[in-house]
């Protein structure tokens, strides 16, 4: 016999410490999952209140708030005959945790504690919460006074418990609780658990997306059962850009998914499934049911409810089939996910659109592109029917009856660019940031500041009586430097002067946010000025490396219809602050910084990912860069960038808060907690490499010297390799005797 019951799982733009705005949403959710049929709702991660409230979660203030509006959902008629999970924090025995609460018909079934914090990356959770231990164990917990006078309840059970209604089990993770390696979900369903709802706080990083589904897809294939994985989407106040995803799996099938980026406050997903699918699922498998019947049992809250309709059938509502999970690829994600981040910033500082500073290079091209896909999703909102969206744009340009039609003409009211100009700036950077401008419809200006570069160095010629001038002309490497650096702060400067009135001038209130267009790349080498046009008040790209940036760029040139960026792309990279030499540029950025863009990706992901210090990044880049580089290159190579790294490590203090994308971010206000003060010279760390780089040396002229049979000099060769390679100290070279001794034994093995 059939028993089919219909699950709703919601995706939701939650804001920290939003609890007006979150319980709008949260009840809107509600209804829409209660309009398409289901009995069971589950929501994101800390929805009430908000995830990144980050030390807010220490006042007192912030707990007691979640629990009013707990109670305005307790008491909300909308609320009625379907079973809710929501997540928020709850103080318990003096100790905070991050918890799902469950309730039913102004009854509290369960509050289930998070039982594994996470603290990878840019998560700081153990500095808020604590994990809960009493496994499959629960207690009282004694409600506050103004839920006791509403429900007529004292205590709810509190700990690791599940729901049993009268035709299933509901068990519940959340998030982090999915990726650690020993889950919940396995022993949940071995104790008969059907359905697993989890209410998550997934960020966005680039190429990550199937990470999640693959783990969803992977619980419910091992363990049987139908999965509910619920995610925030959005920015609520933080770096990150919650992912979306939020999705429903069957038996190893995902059969149900909602949008990864929108634009969309408010999205709920349903499903209707056969409980008797998963009960046939999991017989089949012998070997889980005989570890099933020595399982130790969840304490189990009996509830006098039924997730399926009555009668000898059930629902008659139509099961759904699994789903091909189609990914967005990195530079499609670049076009989203920061213009959603930047779409939810703009609106909610109440400022009146952007100004950025654009080049004509490929970085501040790429900002320009991120607005202009932001304005195209936000027409294509406003078509579709998307009311929010109309109201906040109507509120931005602050016209009551404007209806946003064309992207460019969107972008000309809410993205101001400008080309701040000087003698060194070329001709053509001038005429590709026009160009950009206009094929995108920003509202464009074009000025030059050496006024106000002139007007500065006067002030310190008339205080020392010295006039510093450019290496080219003379002057030494401090002066060139400072020449450099005036200029570049100069537009700071000027960004914020006309921030701040262009709208005035234009006879529109408020002001504008200004871009920043540091990538990632420069940022871990420390190749900007401090305090210069790359420090603003928001930076799409900050975590986007430059390789990314390009992808990025070929992807719009076509999808959005813009042909300079071909141009822009086909340039060098350069900074334009040393003179030119007969109108052309002479200075580039990857000559100044002595490294490749492509090189800084990988000393990232090596120093960040890997955690590599200088000399175990030195080995593995001795084998991966062997066929391009010496030993001795590489040495020096590593030695440069962990020189200029620490050298510049300084400006992470002052970094543009920027949208999270890459795991190799340097920005040490959240992601990479690594000191502001080194010493430069690397001393013991520089000589492990240069006695490494001896003794490979030593090994290669032994090689060299070694007779050409063929399995001696293989296994030499394999030696040197195993040498490159170790993370260890190694023993000195061996002699050509000593070596032939090594191999002759393998080759008799052989």
């Amino acid at each position: 016999m059939g028993r089919k019951v219909t699950l709703a799982v919601s995706t939701l733009n939650q804001w920290a410490l939003d609890f007006e705005g979150n319980l709008a949403r949260i009840l809107q959710s509600i209804q829409a999952a209660k309009d398409a049929g289901a009995t069971y709702r589950s929501g994101p991660e800390l929805e009430i209140c908000g995830y990144n409230c980050e030390d807010h979660f220490l006042e007192s203030d912030t707990l007691l708030h979640s629990w009013e509006l707990l109670l305005e959902l307790l008491i909300s008629p909308i609320c009625k005959d379907i079973i809710v999970d929501v997540g928020m924090p709850v103080m318990h025995k003096n100790a905070t945790y991050n918890c799902r609460v469950i309730f039913l018909n102004r009854k509290l079934l369960l509050i289930r504690p998070k039982l594994l914090m996470c603290d990878t990356a840019s998560y700081r959770e153990t500095r808020w919460f604590s994990a809960w231990r009493k496994l499959q164990e629960t207690e009282d917990y004694y409600l506050p006074r103004m839920i006791q006078t509403y429900t007529g309840q004292s205590v709810v059970a509190f700990g690791d418990g599940v729901i049993s209604t009268k035709d299933t089990c509901i068990g519940f993770e959340i998030c982090e609780e999915l990726w650690n390696p020993v889950s919940s979900h396995i022993p949940l369903s071995l104790d008969g658990v059907e359905i697993v709802a989890n209410g998550s706080g997934s960020y966005m990083e680039l190429r990550k997306a199937y990470t999640t589904v693959e783990l969803v897809k992977s619980a419910t294939f091992k363990a049987g059962g139908c999965y509910l994985f619920n995610n925030l989407r959005g920015c609520d106040g933080q770096r990150m850009y919650f992912n979306g995803c939020s999705c429903i799996a069957l038996n190893g099938e995902v059969i149900a998914r909602s949008l990864q980026f929108s634009l969309q406050e408010v999205e709920v997903v349903v499903a209707t499934i056969d409980l008797e699918d998963i009960r046939s699922y999991r017989n089949q498998v012998r070997s889980r049911c005989t570890l099933s019947g020595s399982h130790k049992a969840y304490p189990r809250i009996n509830v006098d409810f039924s997730l399926s309709e009555t009668g000898p059938w059930g629902s008659v509502a139509p099961s759904y089939n699994p789903i091909t999970w189609i990914y967005h690829p990195p530079e499609e994600e670049i076009a989203m996910g920061p213009a959603c981040w930047l779409w939810d910033y703009l609106r909610r500082s109440g400022q009146g659109g952007y100004f950025l500073p654009l080049s004509g290079g490929v970085d501040s091209s790429a900002v320009a592109c991120i607005v202009h896909s932001m304005c195209r999703m936000v027409v294509s909102a406003c078509a579709a029917g998307d009311t929010q969206v109309l109201a906040d744009v109507r509120k931005m340009v602050c016209d009551a009856e404007y209806v946003p039609r064309q992207p460019q003409e969107l972008c000309g009211r809410l993205l101001f660019t400008c080309y701040m100009g000087t003698q060194n700036s070329s001709v053509e950077t001038r005429q590709r940031a026009k160009t950009l401008a206009a094929q995108i419809g920003s509202y464009h200006t074009d000025i030059s500041i050496d006024g106000a570069v002139s007007a500065c160095l006067s002030i310190f010629s008339l205080v020392t009586g010295m006039k510093p001038q450019f290496a080219v002309h003379g002057g030494s490497a401090r002066e060139s430097l400072a020449m450099q650096n005036i200029q570049a702060r100069l537009r700071m400067v000027l960004s914020y002067l006309f921030a701040q009135l262009m709208l005035w001038a234009k006879s529109r209130s408020g002001g504008l946010l200004v871009l920043g267009s540091a990538n990632v790349d420069e940022a871990l080498r420390g190749y900007m000025t401090k305090y210069d046009c790359s420090s603003a008040d928001v930076n799409p790209i900050g975590g986007i490396s430059k390789t990314d940036l390009k992808k990025f760029l070929v992807y719009a040139k076509d999808k959005f219809n813009l042909p300079v960026l071909e141009d822009i792309m086909a340039a060098a990279p350069t900074a334009e602050l040393e003179p030119l030499t007969d109108g052309r540029i002479t200075q580039t950025d990857e000559q100044d910084m002595g490294m490749t863009y492509a090189e800084l990706s990988t000393y990232g992901r090596l120093r960040k990912i890997h955690r590599c210090g200088p000399y175990s990044m030195f080995c593995k880049l001795v084998s991966t860069w062997g066929d391009q580089c010496t030993p001795a290159e590489v040495a020096e190579k590593v030695k440069h960038f962990f020189r200029c790294y620490a050298i510049n490590r300084h400006k992470m203090t002052v970094l543009t808060p920027s949208i999270h994308t890459e795991d190799y971010s340097p920005d040490d206000n959240r992601h990479d907690h690594r000191p502001l003060l080194y010493n430069v010279s690397w001393n013991w760390q520089f000589r492990c490499i240069s006695e490494q780089l001896q003794q490979l040396s030593a090994t290669t002229d032994l090689l060299d010297k070694t007779p050409k049979t063929t399995p001696a000099k293989a296994r030499l060769s394999k030696l040197m390799d195993r040498k490159c390679c170790s993370s260890l100290p190694l023993p000195p070279p061996p002699s050509p005797a000593q070596v032939l001794c090594f191999v002759k034994p393998m080759e008799r093995q052989e």
